[in-house]
C-alpha cells in the first residue's frame, strides 16, 4: 500500500506558475492613473506660486534674480533629452538592442546636465542670500522647481536601472513595456517644465 501511495503520489503532475498572469494594459492604466495624480500635485504647486509669486517681503524680485540664459540653455536640455528617449524608443521598436542602450544613456546624460544646471542655480541663489526662507515668492519658486527636479532625478535612476535591466534580459515584453511607461514619465516632465519656464521665470522677468 505504501509503495502503492509513493507511485501515485510520484505520477501525480505539479504545476508551478513562474509568473503571475498579467494584463498588458492594466500597467498603462495603472500608470496613467499615477501621472494624473501627479498633475494634481503640479497643480497645487503652481497656483501656489501664483499667490505668492508676488510676496517678495522687500527683498529680490524675478527680475533681479534670475538668469534667462542660463534657464534657456537648461530647458534646451530637458528638450533635447525628450528627443533622445523617442529615438530610443523607435530603436526598441525595431528591436534594436544597442541602439537602444546608446540613446538611453544620450537622454541620461542631458537629464543629467538639467539637474546639475538647476543645482547650481539653486547654489548660486542661496549664496546670494535668496533661499527658500527669504520671501514666499522664493519659497514658493524654490518647492515648484525642486519637486520637478526631484522628479528629474528620480526618472534618471529609474532609466539607469532599466538600462541594466535590457542590458541582462533583451527587449522582452515586459521591458518594453517599463520603457513605455518610463517615455510617459520623461514627455510628462518635459511638459511641465515648459509650464515653469512659462509661468514662473518668463512672466516673472517680462512681468
Amino acid at each position: 500500500m505504501a509503495t502503492q501511495t509513493a507511485v501515485n503520489n510520484t505520477e501525480t503532475p505539479v504545476f508551478l506558475v513562474k509568473e503571475e498572469p498579467h494584463a498588458p494594459s492594466s500597467t498603462m492604466l495603472g500608470f496613467w492613473i499615477y501621472l494624473m495624480s501627479d498633475c494634481l500635485i503640479f497643480a497645487v504647486l503652481f497656483a501656489t506660486h501664483g499667490v505668492l509669486g508676488r510676496n517678495y517681503a522687500g527683498g529680490p524680485g524675478p527680475q533681479d534674480l534670475f538668469d534667462l540664459p542660463l534657464v534657456a540653455i537648461n530647458t534646451s536640455m530637458l528638450l533635447f533629452s525628450s528627443i533622445t528617449y523617442g529615438f530610443a524608443m523607435l530603436a526598441m521598436e525595431k528591436n534594436k538592442l544597442q541602439g537602444t542602450l546608446v540613446w538611453l544613456a544620450i537622454t541620461g546624460l542631458f537629464g543629467a546636465a538639467f539637474v546639475g544646471l538647476e543645482l547650481y542655480e539653486f547654489a548660486h541663489l542661496i549664496a546670494e542670500g535668496a533661499g527658500p526662507q527669504r520671501s514666499g515668492f522664493l519659497t514658493s519658486f524654490f518647492t515648484l522647481v525642486g519637486t520637478h527636479g526631484l522628479h528629474v532625478t528620480c526618472g534618471i535612476i529609474w532609466l539607469i536601472t532599466l538600462m541594466i535591466q535590457v542590458a541582462k534580459y533583451g527587449l522582452g515584453e515586459a521591458n518594453k513595456r517599463r520603457l513605455m511607461c518610463l517615455s510617459l514619465f520623461w514627455h510628462f516632465l518635459d511638459v511641465i517644465w515648459i509650464g515653469v519656464f512659462s509661468f514662473v521665470y518668463l512672466m516673472g522677468v517680462l512681468g
